[in-house]
């Protein structure tokens, strides 16, 4: 069991190409002993964006504050705190933040060993 703020979690650069801004915290994962998914908290500023990427595994997203566009190959959606947001295996995407204060938000993914 764990219990923890998550304002204690060392918060990191996201520090793949393409991406501004951007920046994460690791919750949960296997180094918690959660034998399934990993929890993530990313924090993106004002004219910030994760990068143009795609994985063979889902995200599923919980918007906690701010405004953005989750940018995919060939559509954009615009969304708020409060959405919810699921991006398949393999789709294209990103998020951007287009709003006036800091975008937070939950990101769920299968912890690394069952992404393989």
């Amino acid at each position: 069991m764990k219990v923890q703020n998550f304002a204690d979690v060392k918060e990191t650069v996201v520090a793949m190409d393409g991406a501004k801004e951007a920046k994460m915290r690791l919750l949960i994962s296997d180094k918690d002993g959660a034998p399934n998914f990993a929890m993530r908290m990313f924090t993106v500023a004002p004219g910030g964006h994760t990068p143009f990427h795609f994985h063979n595994y889902e995200h599923e997203v919980f918007v906690l504050e701010g405004e953005g566009v989750l940018k995919a190959e060939e559509e954009t959606h615009h969304f708020k705190a409060g959405d919810v947001i699921y991006v398949s295996p393999n789709e294209k995407h990103q998020f951007q933040n287009v709003g006036m204060q800091d975008l937070k938000f939950l990101c769920l993914i299968p912890n690394p060993e069952k992404c393989a």
